[in-house]
């Protein structure tokens, strides 16, 4: 497995890229209400990028994906493909999940929206999920491990009775979407081998369930759902190895490291 090492300029066009895919998650915020298709807020975003932006989304067609985004609602786990005929409703969790191209490189984000009023067990799934983001991200230092990071958030989901998926995990980005490594957020004895070194792009990601961890792949060969159709939870930042620990790539305007108060 050859984990590319970013030079400067690779950097400095990751943190474009990185800033513009968080431009779009903070501009569809205020659309993502109770009533409005999951079809309607695509539109919007694929809009955004294509003409505010000029970036290009990059789920758009990507293995045949149909839509410039993934938006996952309640048992959803992730790939939700958008649809002019699924509204929002009061109550739902939902993950908003966008990719931008900029120059040839990839910003990767996305963040759990809650629709009005959801029951506390939902919120409660929320938190411990970006809980668990945070938690990785602050691992990341060169010489540490991806072992490191997927503990930290192994640990934080099962302490709170929630399960880690293990089928689909983050990833290696940069000039290609998906680059090595495969960041798992559970435990494997082969993290330990992976040792983070500055220039290292990746994602972390994890997706967090209700139930049991097991997850099935709908017909449309896309939509992940939980198996015992309970909640999932997402949150996602793309990031490098630092000198002296991590940069957050997708940062959004004001947004503050969430961790578990002790």
């Amino acid at each position: 497995m050859s984990i590319k090492i970013k030079t400067e300029d690779e950097i400095q066009k990751m943190r474009v890229a990185g800033k513009l895919a968080a431009d779009v998650i903070e501009m569809i915020q205020p659309h993502v209400i109770a009533g409005v298709t999951t079809g309607h807020l695509n539109q919007i975003m694929h809009d955004y990028m294509v003409n505010e932006q000029q970036t290009i989304p990059a789920t758009l067609n990507y293995h045949g994906f149909p839509a410039s985004s993934c938006i996952s609602i309640n048992q959803v786990v992730c790939h939700g493909i958008p649809d002019d005929k699924k509204k929002l409703k009061n109550g739902d969790i939902v993950n908003i999940d966008v990719t931008v191209i900029k120059e040839g490189y990839h910003g990767d984000t996305s963040r759990m929206f809650e629709i009005g009023t959801v029951k506390p067990f939902a919120s409660r799934l929320n938190k411990v999920a970006h809980e668990c983001l945070w938690l990785g991200i602050q691992q990341v230092k060169p010489d540490a491990t991806l072992y490191d990071v997927a503990l930290a958030i192994q640990t934080h989901a099962e302490k709170n009775n929630f399960t880690v998926v293990k089928e689909y995990c983050g990833h290696g980005i940069g000039a290609d979407f998906h680059e090595a490594p495969q960041v798992l957020h559970y435990t494997q004895p082969e993290l330990k081998e992976i040792i983070l070194k500055p220039g290292m792009v990746f994602t972390i990601e994890p997706m967090i369930n209700l139930g049991k961890s097991d997850v099935k792949l709908l017909a449309d060969n896309w939509t992940v759902v939980t198996k015992d159709r309970k909640l999932s939870a997402q949150w996602e930042h793309t990031l490098t190895v630092t000198q002296t620990g991590f940069e957050i790539f997708t940062l959004r305007t004001d947004e503050q490291p969430v961790l578990p108060v002790h």
